[in-house]
């Protein structure tokens, strides 16, 4: 079960049916899906969010391979205003998406320490693995700030096509020696 998280500034819910629509409002934004899963439908169908919500994300969490949260401001908790998931996988466990008009605050790596903490300490995982394209410069920062590595790179496929990517990776080991645990 994906449990409610909380960060200084976030609230991350599980997310629900009903977050199709801010989801459809805000997900089919050339910024955010560039360097995103190349099965993601470009240009993005009107009813992309309510059905990947639906066919994806839902049953996934209901089995336990996935754990989806949409990602709200305590000051406007009624607003979804972008989503991070964690899933079971080799090579890419964590994935996330924020409105552009909120990036450069930190929220991404609030939100991402967070649900590496969950990762690490609920669900018991030995590493996290991520894929980033290397021209995907703001989500590396992430990446290296939280104490990630890279393991692997190759190219890869993504929306915008074939890049460059590295994947990147913590084990709990080095996760818990930098926060002290």
């Amino acid at each position: 079960m994906t449990q409610y998280l909380e960060t200084t500034r976030l609230l991350l819910r599980p997310v629900v049916a009903e977050d199709a629509p801010a989801v459809q409002e805000q997900f089919p934004d050339w910024r955010i899906v560039e360097f995103l899963n190349p099965l993601i439908p470009w240009p993005y169908p009107a009813d992309g969010a309510e059905t990947f919500i639906r066919n994806v994300v839902l049953p996934r969490m209901a089995s336990g391979a996935a754990w989806h949260w949409s990602i709200r401001l305590k000051s406007a908790p009624d607003r979804l205003v972008g989503v991070i998931s964690l899933q079971d996988g080799e090579k890419d466990n964590r994935g996330f998406w924020l409105n552009p008009d909120l990036w450069g605050q930190g929220l991404m790596s609030e939100a991402c320490d967070t649900v590496t903490a969950f990762w690490f300490k609920v669900l018991g995982k030995p590493v996290l693995r991520v894929p980033k394209a290397v021209g995907n410069i703001a989500s590396r920062r992430i990446s290296e700030k939280t104490g990630m590595r890279v393991i692997w790179r190759g190219e890869r496929d993504f929306v915008s096509g074939r890049h460059l990517t590295e994947i990147w990776e913590i084990t709990r080991e080095e996760w818990q020696a930098l926060r002290g645990a």
